[in-house]
């Protein structure tokens, strides 16, 4: 595909990669939205089944302990991660090779490198958010 492409006169990058990488840097930020919503609600229907807490009660202690500034940190960080795992996922897709061991190899590698650099990430995130007061 790639190499019909460049035959074409077509950016494999322009193609290929940025629309992968817009995608996932619009959709990352609603997945981390969505995953704090059911968050909240599993931890609502939890607290009220095992401890017999209210709805009311539990939405009045999250709102004293949990700030919203915590939430928009995850969705600001979100598109970051985002970009790190596309461009991950599309450097070593271009590595692949005609075999098919190659396909399993770069995915696995690509698995690899994306979760090292999302938490070598995060940790920078923290130090300077941290250092920042946030």
């Amino acid at each position: 595909e790639i190499d019909a492409m460049k035959t074409m006169s077509f950016d494999p990058f322009r193609f290929l990669v940025l629309p992968r990488m817009i995608a996932l840097m619009i959709a990352m930020p609603l997945m981390i939205f969505f995953a704090d919503i059911v968050g909240i609600f599993g931890g609502m229907f939890i607290a009220e089944v095992q401890m017999n807490l209210s709805y009311a009660e539990f939405i009045q202690r999250l709102q004293k302990v949990l700030e919203t500034k915590h939430f928009w940190v995850g969705i600001v960080k979100a598109p970051f991660f985002a970009f790190l795992i596309a461009a991950v996922g599309c450097f070593r897709g271009f590595q692949v090779s005609y075999d098919t061991e190659s396909i399993g190899r770069f995915t696995t590698i690509s698995v690899v490198n994306a979760i090292f650099l999302v938490i070598a990430c995060d940790a920078i995130f923290s130090v300077l958010l941290t250092e920042l007061g946030i």
